[in-house]
């Protein structure tokens, strides 16, 4: 691969001019028809650089081992005008186009068998090099798996790991709103265009997302519709990116385990909670239990497996923000204690809330009726609808299909 160099990227001013040529080569070869990551790279180390493809002869494309068509694209600069246009489109939609010799592409990336050659970004790209977790797991959990995974999150987030997922019905789902919880930060990775939501019913957390400091992240090009390859595709980043694969609920044919084998082929760290062995959806992370994955059941699980300057880095990175009176203490603490202050949810609650906040569980769910029975002898049913509805509101309760409630946290 070639080295890194920082090559500027900056969004163009109103008059719309374009980037280095340096970057319009890595787009100008991604966007041209029949060409993968491993063949653009080849192109690359054997020319030098991506700006060198834009103006080599044909001659020297076709020796690259290009295949005739794609090289005419490129000689031609049919695939240069495309890069044009692609940019065009990624910045009035506000995003931000990111190649391997740009100083923010994450480090990550580039140690796994066959890294992005572009990535589109929207939100804070310097996340993007940041240590994180990938949490991951299917799109129907059960109220267990969905509590775990945004508990598991929200917990890392408020200890200064960046959550990473696909915002995916179900668990991705929840890891994200977990770490925003935490006033954490989260990268969510799609198998569609940056522009593309999907699900649609996740436009609210994909905003909320951007306007809390987050980012989204794709490696394919504006535009691009949900396909149902793009996705298996997408979680070698998902893997790639992280220091460790958090797997939570994964039946026997679900997605997850191909995040999960190639976190090991990535070698990353694979954690997996475990689950009801009656239930399809604990196969996956049960399975991974069985073949070596560490057993997580709480933050601290993970957190002694990081490597150490892993760690450090995130400790260092919390000390900062927390200001220079907190920073001497915060270098005697190990483990992630330093951080431990940083989510502690108040629970101060009004009695009848905390009655009925008690009896609620966070890995079953309770159903209204038996809400009512059980607290009938002190509280009326207009003093439970209150006490769940602020409850929810306050993000401590979540209501289930059916009237059923469980909790947040």
């Amino acid at each position: 691969m070639t080295p890194r160099r920082a090559v500027a990227n900056e969004l163009p001013q109103q008059d719309a001019r374009l980037p280095s040529d340096e970057l319009l080569g890595w787009l100008a070869l991604k966007l041209t028809e029949g060409l993968g990551p491993k063949r653009i790279w080849a192109v690359v180390q054997a020319l030098g650089s991506a700006e060198a493809a834009l103006h080599a002869a044909l001659t020297a494309l076709e020796g690259t081992g290009l295949p005739a068509s794609a090289a005419q694209a490129v000689h031609s600069g049919a695939s240069r005008r495309k890069a044009e246009d692609e940019w065009k489109l990624a910045v009035d939609a506000g995003a931000r186009i990111i190649v391997p010799t740009d100083d923010v592409y994450p480090q990550r990336l580039l140690e796994i068998y066959d890294p992005p050659v572009v990535l589109w970004c929207m939100g804070d790209a310097g996340l993007l090099g940041l240590p994180g977790i990938a949490v991951v797991g299917t799109r129907q959990p059960t109220p267990y798996g969905s509590g775990m995974a945004r508990m598991m999150s929200r917990d890392l987030a408020a200890r200064g790991l960046v959550i990473l997922s696909g915002m995916a019905r179900g668990v991705d789902t929840s890891a994200h709103e977990g770490a925003l919880e935490a006033h954490g930060k989260t990268v969510a990775v799609w198998g569609t265009g940056v522009d593309v939501i999907y699900p649609k019913e996740n436009k609210q957390l994909a905003q909320r997302i951007l306007a809390e400091g987050g980012a989204i992240l794709s490696e394919f090009p504006m535009a691009t519709f949900p396909a149902p390859q793009n996705f298996p595709i997408r979680n070698r980043i998902l893997s790639g990116m992280s220091v460790g694969v958090l797997v939570v609920e994964a039946g026997e044919n679900s997605g997850t385990r191909i995040t999960a084998r190639c976190a090991l082929e990535q070698n990353r760290e694979v954690f997996a909670i475990p689950g009801n062995v009656t239930n399809k959806q604990s196969w996956g992370p049960n399975t991974l239990i069985k073949q070596g994955a560490k057993l997580t059941a709480t933050w601290e699980d993970v957190w002694e497996d990081l490597p150490t300057p892993v760690r450090l880095q995130v400790e260092n990175g919390l000390a900062g923000t927390q200001g220079s009176s907190e920073g001497d203490a915060s270098e005697n603490e190990s483990n992630g204690s330093a951080a431990a202050s940083l989510y502690q949810p108040a629970l101060e609650l009004p009695p009848h809330e905390a009655a009925v906040y008690a009896k609620l569980r966070k890995d079953e769910t309770t159903q209204l009726d038996e809400l009512i029975e059980a607290l009938g002898a002190e509280l009326s049913s207009a003093e439970i609808f209150a006490a769940l509805f602020e409850l929810e509101l306050a993000g401590r309760v979540r209501m289930m299909p059916g009237k059923n409630y469980v909790k947040s946290f």
